[in-house]
């Protein structure tokens, strides 16, 4: 990549990451505005309890840096005495991963199925982060607390994917993740702008837009499904930058982490949807017995008179 290539790229996570700092900043504003139109204490106490999450937040890639070792870099080329002495650095950084404990590493086969191994530990952390994100947002239906919700979990996968790979990313790879999650908090801010009515009766039909729960469900199912998306490539991206044993192409990169994401989606999206759906069953029929208990309970009052 030339260096002029590099700079934009740069300077285009930088305005990103700036446009979302004063994002949050004017979101922030106005939560605490509208707790204080309730209480002022209420408002009060709902500002500290958001700079408190901003600085753990915040905190959180600090403390990935400090207390993980650098990503080694590998060299250009997948041959050679520089790419042996390569490999050798790698296998002592994974020879001190506890995940590794009684793992064979004397031959290139053997650590690669050592990173297949942890592979398997990192998609678990990312999709159960996805899940996470996919029922809380979905469950919130708040573009101002949806992007609170992505970034502190986007934030916190980063940090415990590189625990699962003992290494942290670079300065670089960190500016460029981030830039992927900032731009996922605003696009889930945006979400709840989307007419669903209008996308539902596109997709389905008039008939099935006008059952009713369903444009709830939609648009539950909807803000949820984007939001998972954008954390597994997020979660992804930060995988390949801490288990690859080649140069990373930045180009190739997302692509395969759109690929791999957009195929744990689905997944994700019918197991969520199910859990979304048995909780309004449950809740309605929680309601209707209320509701019929109330009227039985009042039918014997009513006959004595």
């Amino acid at each position: 990549m030339s260096k002029p290539l590099k700079k934009i790229l740069l300077a285009v996570a930088a305005f990103i990451v700036v446009v979302s700092a004063v994002f949050v900043f004017n979101q922030t504003i106005e939560i605490v505005q509208s707790a204080r139109s309730v209480n002022l204490m209420l408002g009060t106490g709902v500002m500290w309890a958001l700079i408190f999450t901003y600085l753990m937040v915040l905190a959180t890639p600090l403390m990935l840096w400090f207390r993980l070792p650098k990503r080694m870099l590998p060299p250009s080329y997948t041959e050679g005495p520089a790419y042996d002495l390569f490999l050798a650095d790698f296998k002592k950084r994974l020879l001190r991963n506890p995940r590794l404990s009684g793992y064979p590493m004397r031959s290139a086969e053997e650590i690669h199925a050592a990173l297949e191994a942890l592979d398997k530990h990192a998609d678990q952390v990312v999709t159960s982060a996805a899940s996470a994100v996919f029922l809380s947002t979905a469950v919130l239906q708040s573009g101002r607390l949806d992007v609170l919700v992505v970034f502190a979990a986007q934030t916190r996968l980063i940090w415990k994917v590189a625990h699962v790979y003992y290494q942290r990313p670079s300065v670089r790879d960190f500016l460029q993740l981030y830039a992927n999650v900032a731009s996922a908090a605003l696009l889930a801010a945006g979400i709840e702008d989307i007419d669903v009515d209008v996308l539902v009766g596109t997709i389905f039909g008039s008939t099935v837009a006008a059952i009713p729960g369903m444009h709830l469900l939609a648009s539950s199912v909807l803000s949820g499904s984007a939001n998972a998306f954008l954390t597994l490539r997020v979660g992804m991206i930060t995988k390949e930058y801490c288990r690859s044993t080649t140069r990373i192409e930045k180009a190739g990169l997302r692509r395969a982490a759109t690929l791999k994401a957009a195929k744990l989606l689905g997944s994700i999206v019918r197991d969520g949807t199910v859990k979304l759906s048995k909780a309004a069953i449950t809740a309605s029929r929680t309601r209707f017995s209320q509701a019929l208990e109330r009227i039985m309970g009042r039918r014997p009052a009513e006959s004595t008179y």
